[in-house]
């Protein structure tokens, strides 16, 4: 069992973009929850539905691909901040990934939000993810 569930819950997503996999259970946490939900939210994931299995919850995502090729709407889903190095950023400096056409997610004093959302609000916070 690994401690960071962030990152587990990212990699379950980009290994089941690797093998084009039509649904994928990850963890479920609040903030897995809510990473799931902005996901959803942003159109990178169909829906999401939870799951009980032997007692516990695990939300299963359905991820969105694109054409006969099945080429996905994620290509890359990257762990910014770790738990041996955390990343913050003030609410100038937060990045636009590829100029807008991905997102951060971040985790801020109004819970886990886009990096589009924290200019809206100017706030800052830790920078969990990019996903383009």
């Amino acid at each position: 069992m690994t401690n960071d569930v962030i990152a587990a819950a990212l990699t379950a997503i980009r290994n089941g973009n690797t093998r084009r996999k039509t649904m994928i259970r990850i963890p479920a946490t609040k903030m897995t929850e809510r990473i799931v939900q902005i996901l959803l939210e942003e159109g990178f994931s169909k829906n999401a539905v939870k799951h009980k299995d032997r007692g516990k919850e695990f939300p299963d995502v359905s991820l969105r691909y694109l054409g006969k090729k099945k080429e996905p709407y994620i290509t890359v889903i990257r762990r910014i901040s770790k738990p041996g190095l955390r990343i913050y950023y003030d609410r100038r400096q937060i990045p636009k990934i590829l100029g807008g056409m991905g997102i951060a997610i971040s985790s801020t004093s109004h819970g886990l939000i886009t990096d589009r959302e924290a200019r809206h609000r100017r706030i800052g916070g830790e920078i969990l993810c990019h996903i383009w």
